[in-house]
């Protein structure tokens, strides 16, 4: 702040410089009279500044901002005409042979003298206009910076909701299937436990930030459909292909595990033979994911699950990712099919 504070600083006392070289600038090689600079190049210019940061530091957020117009005009006309005639009073009293001069030429022919009115006014008019357009200009930056925010930290609000609310969804899901193996299973029960332990602490010591590498990602499902694993049967079969390299992607955490979660709860059958495909590729900075698995729909009276995980990735996608991802799901061949594709960069 300080760094682009000093730099509009600069900037304007160039300008003005550059302005009080004009004279010489447009005329150069010929002889300047110095009386003639100060009284009609000079002046009107330290007015001209005067006027413009008047404005630009008072009038404009006092009278205009507000819709004062009328006393925003009144004020200024005001000051125009006093810096118009405090000029000619410069010109009379000090600078009396440029005055004389001027009288003469005003005898001879009168509207060359109202020309020059004309012209001071334009001078002190444009200093004007360009405050007020400067200030709006930078009104303007201020409030689509603040509305810029505003939208900046609703989105992180609503995506930290979504990731407080996959979380205990996850963890009555895990406890769900854990449960199922106390009885049947106690070593296997306390392997889950055990297992289900480094998962949360993965969740909530590590995906608290926009994105993690995508082999860390990739570890996280695999322990979880390892942990799956244990509770179903030997009629379920569980298949998986992620990528083995480092691929460098950087990906928003647990886009993808709500899909793994659905294929086991709704995948799956005590009494019947069931396939459960995971597939990951990675092509450039586009991660391709699809999981298949027979379709065994939940029966009207099964009020099971909270029915959150697709909607949560379909609200999270929408948000971390518009325009650069797309999920659709669909029945084919009594498999139910997930895909999702990201562009990451």
């Amino acid at each position: 702040m300080y760094q682009n504070k000093t730099i509009t600083v600069i900037s304007h006392m160039l300008v003005w410089l550059t302005l009080m070289c004009l004279p010489y600038l447009l005329s150069y090689g010929d002889e300047q009279n110095i009386n003639r600079v100060v009284a009609h190049f000079w002046i009107p210019l330290l007015f001209s500044s005067i006027i413009f940061y008047i404005n630009y530091f008072v009038f404009v957020d006092r009278f205009l901002f507000p819709k004062k117009t009328l006393q925003f005009i009144i004020t200024n006309t005001l000051l125009i005409i006093f810096f118009l005639v405090l000029k000619e009073y410069i010109e009379d009293h000090f600078f009396k042979e440029l005055s004389q001069k001027r009288l003469a030429i005003t005898n001879r022919a009168e509207p060359p003298f109202k020309m020059a009115i004309y012209i001071q006014l334009l001078s002190y008019l444009a200093p004007l206009f360009f405050s007020v357009a400067l200030k709006s200009t930078k009104r303007w930056a201020k409030t689509e910076a603040e509305r810029k925010e505003a939208a900046n930290f609703k989105l992180k609000q609503e995506l930290q909701h979504l990731h407080y609310q996959l979380q205990p969804h996850f963890f009555f899901n895990s406890l769900n299937n854990i449960y199922a193996l106390v009885d049947i299973s106690p070593d296997q029960a306390k392997s889950s436990i055990h297992s289900l332990s480094k998962l949360m602490r993965y969740m909530l010591y590590e995906t608290n930030v926009e994105s993690i590498p995508l082999t860390k990602e990739i570890d996280f499902m695999k322990k979880y459909i390892d942990l799956m694993k244990l509770r179903v049967s030997d009629k379920t079969v569980v298949n998986y292909s992620f990528p083995s390299e480092e691929t460098g992607i950087r990906i928003a955490p647990l886009l993808f595990i709500s899909l793994i979660e659905n294929a086991f709860k709704h995948g799956v059958s005590a009494s019947k033979e069931s396939i459960i495909q995971i597939n990951m590729t990675c092509h450039d900075h586009t991660i391709l994911f699809s999981v298949e698995n027979d379709n065994f729909p939940k029966k009207t009276d099964d009020k099971s699950g909270s029915g959150i995980g697709l909607p949560n990735v379909e609200k999270r996608l929408e948000l971390l990712y518009p325009n650069k991802s797309s999920f659709k799901t669909f029945v084919k061949d009594n498999n139910f099919v997930a895909q999702l594709e990201i562009e990451t960069n």
